[in-house]
C-alpha cells in the first residue's frame, strides 16, 4: 500500500520557514529561492486540504494546526537525519542504541563507566539523549531509557539497578569553620535544595531524629550536578545521592559531615520497549549494565 505522506522537499520547505517565519530566510538556509519555497509550502497546504501560514501583509505566522504540525514534522525529520547519519557513519556493519537517560546520573555514574563497556562491545555504538520525564517509546527513537522513579512504565520492561540513598556533602573548608557532632548541628550551616525535593532535608533531619526542623530554607538548584557544585564552592551543605559525588569524596573536595543517609522510594531502573528488548545489542549492554549496577551495589555497602 502506497504511504500517505508528503514530499521531503515539500516537510523540509515547511519546517524552514516555521523556524524562521520567513520564506526568504528558508530560503537562504536551503539554497533555493524565495518562490521555490513559497511554491514547496503551498504544494503542501494543497495536499494536506490544511492552512498552515496565516499571510496577513507580508507577515508570516503559523496557524494552530502550523504550530502542531510543525512541531511533528521536525521530530520526524530529526529522527531520519539521526537514523540516516548512524547508518552512513558505520556502513551497515554494527549496531547503534539510542539511550535516554537522566542528565546527572549520566555524567555522573555512567560515562564514566563507559570505556569498559566499550572495551568489552566495541561493535556497539551508545548514542545518550537527556531525557527527565518518562515518555511512550512510540513517540520516540529511543530503544531504551534509565528512569529514576517506579518500576511501572507502560508499554515496557523495567530492569532494577539500585537504589537511592541521599547524603549530606559539603566543601572541607566550610566543614572546618565549626564542627558537626550530630544531625541537629548541620541545621547551623547553609541548606542547599534540588527544586524537585524540596522536603529531601527536613525528611532527612526527621529520619536522623531531629523533630521540627528549620530545613526549608537556602538556595534551590534545578540539577543535583548544580546542586554538588554548590556545595565544592563552599555556598552550603548539599543532601544529594551517594553515587553523584563518590568521586567528590575520594578526592577530598567534598566531605560527609554526618554519615546519617537518607534511603529514598525511588530506584534506578533500565528501561526497554517490550518489542525491542531482545535486539542482540541491547541484550548486551543490559547484561553489562546490570553486572555494572551489582558491581556498584557491592561497592556501596557500608563495611561492617
Amino acid at each position: 500500500m502506497r504511504r500517505c505522506l508528503p514530499s521531503i522537499e515539500s516537510l523540509t520547505a515547511f519546517e524552514a520557514s516555521a523556524r524562521h517565519l520567513s520564506f526568504t530566510r528558508a530560503a537562504d538556509e536551503l539554497s533555493l529561492t524565495q518562490s521555490a519555497v513559497c511554491k514547496q509550502v503551498a504544494v503542501l497546504e494543497e495536499w494536506l486540504g490544511v492552512r498552515l501560514f496565516n499571510r496577513i501583509r507580508k507577515r508570516l505566522s503559523l496557524t494552530e494546526a502550523g504550530h502542531v504540525y510543525a512541531r511533528q514534522v521536525v521530530e520526524g525529520l530529526d529522527r531520519l537525519e539521526r537514523d540516516t547519519v548512524a547508518l552512513m557513519a558505520h556502513q551497515g556493519v554494527g549496531h547503534v542504541i539510542e539511550l535516554a537517560v537522566i542528565p546527572t546520573f549520566a555524567t555522573r555514574w555512567l560515562i564514566p563507566r563507559l570505556p569498559d563497556f566499550q572495551r568489552c562491545h566495541p561493535g556497539i555504538t551508545l548514542n545518550l539523549t537527556t531525557r527527565a520525564e518518562p515518555f511512550l517509546f512510540t513517540d520516540t527513537a529511543f530503544d531504551a531509557a534509565i528512569h529514576c522513579g517506579s518500576a511501572v512504565w507502560p508499554g515496557a520492561v523495567t530492569t532494577y539497578l539500585f537504589g537511592e540513598e541521599a547524603i549530606p556533602v559539603m566543601a572541607p573548608g566550610l566543614l572546618g569553620q565549626q564542627g558537626v557532632s550530630e544531625p541537629a548541628a548541620l541545621l547551623r550551616f547553609p541548606l542547599l535544595h534540588q527544586s524537585a525535593r524540596h522536603d529531601a532535608w527536613p525528611r532527612w533531619f526527621e529520619a536522623a531524629g531531629v523533630a521540627n526542623a528549620d530545613a526549608l530554607r537556602g538556595q534551590r538548584f534545578e540539577l543535583f550536578s548544580m546542586l554538588v557544585e554548590a556545595a565544592r564552592a563552599g555556598l552550603g551543605v548539599a543532601l544529594v545521592p551517594r553515587f553523584f559525588v563518590q568521586a567528590e569524596l575520594r578526592s577530598g573536595e567534598l566531605v560527609c559531615p554526618h554519615d546519617f543517609a537518607l534511603s529514598s522510594d525511588m530506584s534506578y531502573y533500565l528501561v526497554c520497549p517490550e518489542a525491542r528488548q531482545d535486539r542482540p545489542a541491547l541484550k548486551r549492554f543490559a547484561e553489562w549494565l546490570v553486572a555494572q549496577a551489582a558491581a556498584y551495589r557491592v561497592s556501596s555497602m557500608p563495611e561492617s
